[in-house]
């Protein structure tokens, strides 16, 4: 506060910010990252903050440059980077809990996990990808739920069902971190008052594959138009 202070006094068109709130315990990054919101909204002058901290990035950016070994990633709005991620980091790095990645190959309009599993190609995706194409495919824990308990953002062609086994689930109160096993792995959905579920228990899951997202295995770029 007393930096930030000094800081106004001297009326800058820019200020910088160097991960200032990493030393703070976890109550406090979240009041100082109010304080510095307000601040912004008071003194409307432009703001470069360096954070590692992708909550704070998505939290107080208007814009969000992403950087990774000197290179940028992609540059856009906190709703642009999470809903249109342009590379797999991206995909991985915005979002808690992060997007749910898994390699697959391409096969006559499906795609082919590690240990065999299969799913359906999205639709969106069908002009972008031939036969043998090697992909990642990503899917965020908002767009998988057990079945009856989510509501799709395409159509009812536009969800998948498959049955899988719970791993671990993490109450949070008001929602609940449901870890299934897919292809070897976990994946992580994020359902809010589920019916009591337990470890070992298969449910039927939805997979809304108008949400899905592909990535080139090779280039990690997204295969989006």
């Amino acid at each position: 506060r007393v930096a930030m202070g000094r800081a106004i006094v001297r009326d800058p068109d820019v200020f910088l910010f160097d991960e200032p709130l990493s030393n703070l315990d976890a109550k406090l990054r979240t009041q100082m990252r109010t304080e510095i919101k307000k601040l912004h909204a008071k003194v409307q002058s432009t703001v470069i903050y360096v954070t590692h901290d992708q909550v704070e990035a998505m939290t107080l950016a208007d814009r969000i440059v992403i950087m990774r070994d000197g290179h940028i990633e992609q540059v856009g709005t906190p709703d642009e980077v999470f809903r249109r991620p342009a590379t797999r980091f991206v995909a991985g790095f915005i979002g808690s809990p992060p997007m749910n990645l898994h390699e697959a190959t391409i096969d006559d309009g499906q795609m082919v996990f590690a240990n065999g599993e299969k799913l359906p190609l999205p639709a969106q995706f069908k002009a972008n990808v031939t036969t043998g194409d090697k992909v990642v495919f990503g899917l965020r824990p908002d767009d998988i739920y057990p079945t009856g308990h989510g509501i799709s953002s395409g159509g009812a062609a536009d969800v998948h069902q498959i049955e899988l086994p719970i791993t671990v689930t993490e109450p949070l109160g008001n929602e609940t971190l449901v870890f299934v096993e897919f292809n070897g792995t976990d994946w992580v959905s994020r359902m809010l008052n589920p019916r009591p579920l337990r470890p070992g228990e298969r449910v039927a899951m939805s997979l809304d594959m108008s949400q899905a997202h592909l990535f080139a295995t090779e280039t990690g770029k997204t295969l989006r138009s």
